[in-house]
């Protein structure tokens, strides 16, 4: 009845999990099987059935806890629900019996491995947790943390947690002033929090002074409230405040700032589990706080050393040191009480800002707070007078428009720029000559331009000018003096020797850079200056730029060469225009004429051309597994006179590739294999079929992209384990594929088993465990599965030999019978044969003898007889 019960179970949990009654059932058998935890009662494990004759019922035996039974139909079942815990199994002995009770076959050990599910709630350590943090604590600052555990299987999702923050109170705004590491419970500063943080207001305490003292409290009472109230402490409101105050500090739980609640949940999926705790957080007064930059005077009269601020730390008994941060002189101190003080007067123009880091630390140097930058800012003062530079020489041309400027005076005050200690004022005091009239110029007060304000400059009468210039910046001035040069005007053109050079020949391959010609034009303005200076522009003849003109800056001469390589086909004669030009404009009225202007012509010689490819390289990437006759690229060249062209490839080592020698069509012809050969170099040749058939080449670099063609294979199929140490083994795989087909790999046993494990090392090794010593030398052969980055992989063998090891660490042999050795029987039957074999071969001897002897006496008449 019972039986029937269970094979009706094993039905109804067999089609709700999707599995045939046939993995149910097998033969009585060593076996491994997983059974969940918390399972409904009774449950079908497994039916084993005896090959066996007379077999009438089958007994259970060994860590059976009174929860697994077997029925005499073999089905194993469990009366009670396993539970999982850490390296939990049951390790029973089946074996079946006949009808009087005798073992007929077995027993057989079956090991039940108890798989966990997700049926345990996180757990946080403790009921409440609480944290303290300063106030103007940056964005990340972790000051607390929270610990929570799942007795789940550590090794599975359902003991994996993640931490989050479910609410916060209060909420201003809802934004979380508080974020939590989902990984390790962490509880941080947010950006938000770090800006809005605020302590409530507490009492300040100094250096001697113990916290929460009622003597202490008492005269900050008496010397900060009045009038005083003959009314008991224990009745003053301000006393009582800053007593609860105090007492916060002890208990927080009693008057937190913040509460969070913190949800601890595990990743088992679809049933995940979690939990809550809460969070009391107080916000701690910040004194170690920096105050905004601290402003001096440079140069400042004062009694030194002079108080610039506090600082003050958050424990009253701490020692001030300060440290400069640049190397630079370092005029300041602090005292015990963190009063910082300047030394003596500042001089912003040596240094404009100083960064002093204050130090906070007990009596042995033990730092209490972290470094706190303080920002010390120099302000300027007016004490430095205006600056000339000296040797200033501009340019002014005879016929300058008035109001133009010819030039800005170099001056400069160190003072702080853009401000008025740096403003300067500009004005011109003399100028000599005084020709043709005492103001020739005129300078912008403001911004020191120097302009013309007359006409009529003659550089024949006056070649040059001296201004002397006043700046002050309203207590310092000082005196500039500038040259100013008058320069000729270009009221001459460029005349060329020649207006028609000829013509001339060059070979279309002439190399960039080669002389044509040389041109000379010549101007009669004064030596040296702009209006003097030629330069030449070929202003017709060449659309594309292909000639250039050089010019001679100690002849005037131009030298007319190739800039960029000719073309036959694109243009054979250039009938240039060539202009001479000054980079000084003409005086108004005076324009270039034909004397400013010559002719040549150039003519090319034609060159038969090789072809030409579009580009000199071609980079081609193909997957290794490209179908054969696939086309993988064109060649595309053309023969500068026009000529019929075709193409013909080399390289090709392996033969992979053909090119269709009219179209230039190249395609595969085999396979192709990355593992061989990663990148093949081929040279396409494009040749002239007629004429001198000149041939051009183009690069073309085919990268063959890896498939995964290829699954990891073991180095070593065969090793050994010392039964006396059991070293696991070291398994190691290649791949000839690279990423991502190639490591890291996944090494499996392909069948559970029960006195072997495989765990990882790195990306193409593992390490082969045995479990437990066996009782004598095995050879066992285990299923290896190793797949590839990209999951591909086969089973492999691995022959195992466990065995005892001599001294040296190999396995140890004894001595076998050897096939040569024979029974007792046999060694008797053998000597038997010998003696036989002697005894016959005596008697035939004597035959012999005594037959010769015979025909002796009929010869000789007489007769011996021999014994």
């Amino acid at each position: 009845m019972r039986g029937a019960r269970l094979l009706h179970l094993t039905l109804l949990v067999s089609i709700a999990h999707g599995i045939g009654l046939e993995d149910k059932t097998g033969p009585l058998d060593h076996k491994v099987l997983d059974v969940p935890e918390g399972t409904p009662v009774p449950y079908p494990i497994y039916q084993f059935t005896s090959a066996s004759e007379g077999v009438s019922s089958y007994h259970v035996s060994g860590e059976t806890e009174g929860k697994i039974s077997i029925s005499s139909d073999g089905w194993l079942y469990l009366e009670r629900p396993l539970e999982w815990s850490p390296e939990k199994n049951h390790h029973l002995d089946i074996e079946a019996r006949s009808a009087d009770g005798e073992t007929v076959d077995g027993p057989y050990s079956v090991v039940l491995q108890v798989v966990d599910i997700n049926n345990n709630v996180p757990v946080f350590s403790e009921s409440q947790f609480s944290g303290r943090v300063r106030e103007h604590s940056p964005a990340g600052f972790v000051f607390t943390q929270v610990f929570a555990s799942d007795a789940d299987d550590p090794n599975t999702v359902n003991a994996q947690l993640k931490f989050s923050i479910a609410n916060q109170t209060p909420n201003p705004g809802n934004i979380f002033y508080f974020g939590i590491n989902p990984d390790n419970g962490e509880i941080f500063i947010t950006e938000q929090g770090a800006a809005s943080l605020k302590a409530r207001p507490a009492v300040k305490y100094s250096r001697g002074e113990v916290h929460g003292s009622p003597d202490v409290l008492r005269k900050k009472f008496e010397d900060y409230c009045t009038p005083k109230n003959n009314i008991p402490l224990e009745n003053n409101p301000f006393y009582t405040c800053v007593e609860r105050v105090e007492r916060r500090q002890v208990n927080l739980l009693m008057d937190p700032d913040y509460v969070l609640v913190v949800r601890a949940e595990d990743l088992g999926d679809p049933n995940a589990l979690s939990s809550t705790t809460r969070v009391n957080i107080a916000i701690l007064q910040n004194l170690w706080v920096s105050n905004v930059p601290i402003a001096i005077r440079e140069n400042l009269e004062e009694e030194y050393p002079m108080y610039l601020a506090t600082v003050r730390s958050n424990d009253p008994t701490a020692l001030y040191r300060l440290v400069q941060k640049e190397r630079l002189t370092f005029p300041f101190t602090i005292n015990r009480d963190g009063e910082i003080y300047v030394t003596g007067p500042l001089d912003r123009e040596e240094t404009n800002m100083y960064i002093l880091v204050a130090i906070a630390e007990d009596e042995h140097g033990v730092e209490l707070e972290k470094p706190l930058e303080i920002v010390v800012q120099v302000e300027d003062v007016n004490d430095n007078p205006p600056v000339c530079h000296e040797g200033a020489v501009f340019e002014v041309q005879e016929n300058e428009p008035l109001g133009n400027t010819i030039g800005v005076l170099p001056a400069h005050d160190s003072d702080e720029e853009n401000t008025l200690n740096s403003l300067l004022t500009y004005t011109l005091l003399s100028q000599t000559p005084t020709l043709p009239s005492e103001q020739m110029f005129s300078i912008d007060q403001l911004t020191g331009e120097i302009k013309v304000a007359n006409q009529n400059f003659q550089r024949k009468k006056v070649s040059q000018y001296e201004l002397t210039f006043n700046v002050t910046d309203r207590i310092y001035s000082a005196e500039c003096k500038v040259i100013i040069t008058v320069i000729d005007i270009n009221n001459e053109i460029p005349v060329f020797e020649k207006k028609d050079y000829g013509t001339y020949s060059v070979p279309e391959l002439a190399e960039v850079g080669t002389t044509l010609l040389i041109i000379k034009a010549t101007d009669a303005d004064d030596p040296g200056t702009g209006s003097s200076r030629v330069e030449y522009h070929i202003s017709a003849g060449d659309p594309h730029n292909l000639l250039a003109i050089e010019v001679d800056e100690a002849t005037g001469a131009g030298r007319v060469y190739i800039a960029r390589p000719l073309d036959y086909e694109l243009q054979s004669v250039y009938s240039l225009q060539i202009d001479a030009r000054n980079p000084e404009p003409l005086i108004k009225g005076l324009e270039y004429d034909e004397n400013a202007t010559a002719v040549v012509v150039i003519q090319l010689v034609d060159i038969d051309e090789p072809p030409e490819f579009d580009v000199d390289t071609l980079e081609v990437n193909v997957p290794e597994n490209i179908t054969i006759g696939t086309v993988i690229m064109k060649a595309e060249a053309k023969d500068p006179e026009g000529k019929t062209i075709k193409f013909k490839i080399e390289g090709d080592e392996h033969n992979w590739f053909e090119l269709d020698a009219d179209s230039g069509e190249l395609k595969t012809k085999a396979a192709l294999d990355r593992e061989t050969l990663e990148q093949i170099t081929l040279t396409v040749i494009a040749y002239e079929t007629e004429g001198d058939k000149q041939e051009g080449e183009m690069k073309v670099n085919i990268h063959l992209q890896d498939v995964n063609d290829n699954y990891p294979k073991l180095q070593w199929k065969q090793n050994f384990i010392c039964m006396q140490d059991m070293a696991p083994l070291t398994l190691t795989a290649v791949d000839k594929d690279s990423d991502p087909y190639g490591e890291p790999f996944i090494f499996s046993i392909s069948r559970k088993s029960p006195n072997f494990e495989i765990k990882p090392v790195d990306g193409t090794s593992a390490k082969l465990i045995l479990k437990k010593k066996p009782s004598s030398d095995q050879n066992v052969s285990i299923p290896i599965n190793i797949k590839d980055n990209a999951g591909m992989g086969i089973t492999q063998k691995f022959d195992v030999r466990i065995c005892n090891c001599t001294k040296l660490g190999y396995c140890y042999m004894e001595p076998e019978a050897h096939s040569w050795k024979m029974s007792m029987g046999s060694t008797i039957g053998l000597l038997a044969g010998i003696f036989g074999f002697i005894v016959l071969s005596m008697v035939i001897v004597v035959y012999r003898i005594k037959k010769k002897d015979q025909t002796k006496a009929a010869d000789g008449g007489e007769t011996k007889v021999m014994l």
